[in-house]
């Protein structure tokens, strides 16, 4: 998401943890496959109480950067920095900063040429109570999805509205539930941007709402981790106006 959005301080629903990609961002990504086999989840599971407390140790990622100087090329860097893969590799994750020709590297740019894993956060949640609804109650699509998602978040006390989840799903994926980014800088680093409105894995696990299914790819589970995400990190999904 871009800089410049101000954060609310909120007690995180489910286990959260900065999953920090740069500038702490879920690329965005371009729908690649078909959204058919696509489904809504059936919330089966007992209604939790309020005494009921999740705990997880989740991974802090973070990119590992480098600013080119006069002399570099994509070869010497790549040998200097050997987890960025080849300089082909390296290209491709930055070739939005880079540009069209690999050959001719300007000083001052900032590359990404690999991530680093920081000692995992243990957080705490006391989840709120919640109430299992059948999923027959919502169509199976992108309308049914954002609907249930929001019943998901207004239960579990994640703020956000239809139009800001639907805003940006379109933006994200187009409202394919199975789009998946595979040419970006989380791409190069080995988690790529996946589902509705893009989330790499490390943050859906660290944001996934009780309840829901532990697939990516469900689109109300993603729907649901990326708004708890965007509420620790914006103050709501309704506060995204550009790529996480």
């Amino acid at each position: 998401m871009p800089a410049g959005k101000h954060r609310r301080a909120r007690t995180p629903v489910a286990a959260r943890a900065l999953i920090a990609t740069g500038t702490g961002a879920l690329a965005l990504a371009l729908p690649m496959l078909s959204a058919s086999g696509a489904s809504a989840t059936t919330l089966d599971q007992a209604p939790q109480t309020a005494t009921d407390v999740a705990t997880s140790a989740v991974p802090n990622v973070q990119l590992i950067t480098y600013k080119t100087v006069v002399g570099d090329t994509l070869p010497k860097i790549a040998k200097k920095f050997p987890s960025s893969g080849s300089w082909q590799k390296l290209y491709t994750a930055n070739r939005a900063v880079i540009g069209d020709n690999p050959a001719h590297l300007h000083p001052g740019l900032t590359l990404t040429v690999g991530t680093r894993t920081l000692k995992p956060a243990t957080i705490k949640a006391t989840p709120k109570p919640t109430t299992a609804k059948p999923s027959a109650a919502y169509a199976n699509n992108l309308d049914g999805w954002i609907k249930q998602s929001l019943d998901i978040m207004a239960r579990a006390g994640i703020p956000g509205s239809y139009d800001g989840i639907h805003r940006n799903v379109m933006r994200e994926s187009s409202g394919n539930p199975n789009a998946i980014n595979n040419w970006d800088s989380n791409a190069a680093a080995g988690t790529p941007s996946k589902g509705l409105l893009q989330v790499i894995d490390p943050t859906f696990q660290a944001y996934h709402v009780a309840g829901t299914s532990w697939n990516i790819y469900d689109p109300v589970a993603n729907i649901t981790a990326a708004c708890n995400y965007a509420a620790d990190k914006y103050g709501s999904i309704d506060n995204v106006n550009g790529a996480y």
